[in-house]
């Protein structure tokens, strides 16, 4: 069977998308969020006025969506109509809608550990331990090269992370001789965890499989993710009163109020915080009279 031919609007809208090197992924995402509100206006998008735009974000409003998936078609939609139609009147009352920020999941140090030692095999026991480690993305784990590994000065290179940017982060002594174990034993080639062909890398879904798999076997209750592993990273770093900007930089976030949500769930700084009704040299509880 032929492939559907791209139409021409369409791959304007891609070209647009290429030019401003956006990810496969993004360009996909893209391309079917306005293709759904098409179907939904029931004729070509490049018709469409403010008012359809209007309904459609309604439309979204109405449904049992997430915020992020309808901010996602909000930036598609954006997107075609600023940069692809040059319609940016069009798109003037599209708005976001404000995700809750809910508290991460976070691990103990001593969960952290048999979450580790329960992984599956050597190959998972290292990638975990490097997302635990070094506070890497599930896919920039998925994505460490061999070449990436810098003995001399105990650093990984996260090449190409979130944003496209690049970044150095600590490699420990234990992690490092944990790594030199997994290449003994498998002699990775150029991706430092292969995927079932070699040519590729591990999976993202390989990874959240083997993480949730060592969660059940070490007995955590808690619902676990690879991402967990990066959350407890700042948060262990934090309550050992690392600098929230240095803890900044080894997650590779672009805003510091991103890495600040960790100051509500690191425990022990929030503990270790004196209260000022402490300074206030009061006996507060010599012969109160009671409520």
């Amino acid at each position: 069977m032929l492939d559907k031919p791209i139409s021409p609007l369409r791959q304007r809208m891609i070209d647009d998308m290429t030019a401003r090197r956006f990810k496969e992924k993004v360009q996909k995402d893209y391309v079917r969020h306005v293709r759904t509100f098409a179907a939904f206006l029931g004729r070509s998008p490049d018709t469409a006025t403010s008012e359809d735009l209007r309904r459609y974000q309604l439309h979204l409003a109405k449904q049992q969506i997430s915020p992020g998936s309808i901010n996602a078609a909000i930036a598609a939609l954006r997107f075609f109509f600023t940069m692809t139609l040059e319609r940016p009147d069009l798109v003037r009352h599209l708005t976001t809608v404000n995700k809750p920020r809910k508290a991460p999941v976070v691990l103990s140090q001593e969960e952290v550990a048999r979450l580790l030692e329960a992984a599956p095999g050597l190959k998972y026991k290292a990638a975990l331990s490097v997302a635990y480690g070094a506070g890497l993305r599930v896919s920039e784990v998925a994505n460490l090269k061999v070449s990436d590994i810098d003995s001399q000065r105990m650093t990984l290179r996260v090449e190409q992370g979130k944003g496209q940017r690049d970044r150095y982060v600590m490699l420990s002594p234990q992690l490092l001789e944990l790594l030199r174990e997994w290449w003994r034993a498998a002699r990775p080639r150029a991706w430092l965890f292969p995927g079932r062909d070699p040519v590729n890398p591990m999976s993202a879904r390989q990874l959240v499989r083997a993480v949730h798999a060592a969660a059940q076997a070490a007995g955590i209750a808690k619902r676990v993710s690879p991402h967990t592993l990066r959350h407890s990273f700042a948060t262990h770093l934090l309550e050992q009163n690392v600098d929230i900007r240095v803890i900044q930089v080894l997650l590779g976030h672009a805003k510091l109020e991103t890495t600040a949500l960790y100051t509500r769930i690191a425990v022990n700084t929030i503990r270790d915080v004196k209260s000022p009704l402490e300074r206030l040299g009061l006996n507060l509880t010599s012969r109160s009279s009671p409520a």
